[in-house]
């Protein structure tokens, strides 16, 4: 099916906003860091996130250098495909479609808690369950717009949120001077206390949709520019944000008092800090800039999610339906559609059951989705080592030891995930507790779809993870760890069609050098 492209009016800064507006700075300070310093390293934890940032900014140096050469609304999907191969790929699709759904769906949950519990405060007592409808509504609104729009409404959302942060961070210097940062924290005592696995595992959870930048290559201007600077300034940004503020936390709260106060206070932390150094006002501020962070959260996570869900249908993965595009507004709106059915769904059945829509909702689906995007970052980092192997354009820093360097972080964060599963989603239940094997069953499925459709439909497996617009990098070859099909089953109606491609592009670029 030759399915209509996406509007491409996207410009980095724009999707900067989107990507960082994923990582939701404010919930993620609320609701991660005080459990990191109650349960990780304490006063170490503002050095973890710099550790954890130059692990993603060494993952995303290979990762950008892809995005360079390949533009596909695939993101994960296409660059496996690229550097491991198709049936890989699938794989990894299934498990990003996972994956991006889990994580709507669990901050969805989180959304209606928290924005029920400040209404509460104010005499508002409705179930939760409504103001995550009203949450749902407002997706299925912006999922059906151009992505311009959300992207100006998460501008509004990311800048309000860091700058409430700000102010508190100044106001808190300005009390405590330069005691607002100790050195302590990067004191490799403190930062190699006990803990310190545990709280690497909670920092790159709240870098969790940084690496979405490649989802919009095919709605950018300039892809081959707008996406690996987007990566490189998310990253950094978030980075620099995270590590400042939580070092300013501790500041306020004192090295030797961290983790006892945490402990106490969990995700009234930031509150309290807020209290005592701004006000109530800036506290209620504080409050409801929680919510709408956590909504521009959710509608950043939506927006990859029915992406993955757009390619996927556009590859007849999934159903077909789901890549149809808005005639005017050059939208997935059918996959968006389908993402906001998918969240209303289990949204309903745990309203059903009379769950908990933090404590059974919300950690369950967040841990079962960041357990999958770190999963796809291992593989997508292994997937640069594929695709520039025997490219005449590799690099030894940025297709070789960053990549490396990149995975060995990401893979100790992964173990730590499964390790810790429990922790992440803060229950002991063993249905929760099994939720990573969805993972390891769509990856599994996604492989034999995969070598089915070589076997039977070789044609549509050849059009798999191919560039919409037939760009250069749509002549690359895969991995040779997983060779073509022609070369495992002798198929001569493929063989026949790979050979012509090639014959027609050696005909209409004479005198390029084959990479193959």
């Amino acid at each position: 099916m030759s399915s209509q492209p996406l509007r491409g009016s996207l410009t980095t800064p724009r999707i900067v906003f989107l990507v960082v507006a994923a990582a939701a700075p404010l919930a993620a300070m609320v609701g991660t860091v005080p459990l990191a310093f109650a349960i990780g390293n304490g006063a170490g934890v503002p050095a973890t996130f710099v550790l954890a940032g130059l692990a993603l900014l060494c993952f995303s140096v290979g990762y950008a250098a892809m995005s360079r050469k390949i533009v596909n609304t695939g993101g994960f999907y296409t660059y496996l495909a690229r550097g491991l191969g198709k049936p890989p790929a699938v794989a990894g699709g299934l498990v990003a479609v996972i994956a991006y759904n889990a994580l709507t769906v669990g901050l969805v949950g989180a959304f209606g808690y928290f924005v029920q519990l400040i209404a509460s405060d104010y005499g508002v007592n409705l179930p939760w369950y409504l103001f995550a409808g009203i949450g749902l509504a407002l997706l299925a609104f912006f999922g059906y717009r151009q992505i311009d729009l959300s992207a100006r409404v998460l501008s509004v959302v990311m800048l309000a949120e860091i700058g409430i942060l700000t102010v508190l961070a100044i106001a808190i210097v300005a009390q405590r001077g330069a005691a607002a940062f100790p050195l302590t924290t990067f004191d490799p005592k403190t930062f190699l206390a006990p803990g310190l696995g545990v709280a690497l595992m909670f920092a790159l959870i709240s870098y969790v949709g940084f690496e979405s930048a490649a989802l919009y290559g095919e709605e950018s201007r300039n892809p081959t520019r707008s996406v690996p600077r987007a990566t490189y300034a998310s990253i950094s940004v978030i980075t620099v944000f995270y590590a400042l503020i939580s070092w300013v936390a501790v500041g306020a709260i004192g090295v030797a008092g961290v983790t006892e106060t945490a402990t106490s206070q969990q995700g009234e932390l930031f509150f309290t800090l807020s209290g005592d150094f701004l006000g109530q006002a800036a506290t209620v501020m504080m409050q409801i800039l929680l919510c709408t962070s956590l909504f521009g959260s959710t509608l950043a996570l939506h927006n990859g999610a029915n992406r993955y869900m757009y390619v996927l249908g556009r590859e007849r993965v999934l159903p077909q339906w789901l890549s149809g595009v808005h005639h005017s507004r050059g939208v997935p709106h059918r996959a968006s559609m389908a993402q906001v059915a998918i969240t209303a769904l289990i949204v309903a059945i745990f309203a059903l059951a009379g769950l908990h829509p933090y404590t059974n909702l919300a950690t369950s689906m967040l841990g079962l989705g960041t357990l999958g995007v770190v999963a796809l970052q291992c593989a997508a980092a292994v997937s640069v080592l594929g695709f520039f192997r025997n490219r005449p354009d590799r690099h030894w820093w940025r297709t070789g030891l960053a990549p490396v360097l990149g995975l060995i972080g990401l893979g100790t964060a992964g173990v730590l995930l499964v390790q810790n599963f429990a922790i992440v989603t803060g229950t002991t239940s063993p249905i929760v507790n099994l939720l990573p094997w969805l993972l390891v069953i769509a990856a599994v499925a996604g492989v034999a779809y995969a070598w089915w459709m070589r076997a039977n439909d070789p044609q549509r497996y050849h059009g798999l993870a191919e560039t919409p617009a037939r760009q250069q990098e749509r002549e690359t070859p895969l991995c040779p760890l997983w060779p073509e099909p022609a070369l495992i089953n002798g198929n001569q109606r493929y063989a026949n069609h790979a050979s012509s491609y090639d014959r027609s592009r050696e005909g209409a670029q004479p005198g390029r050098r084959s990479h193959a």
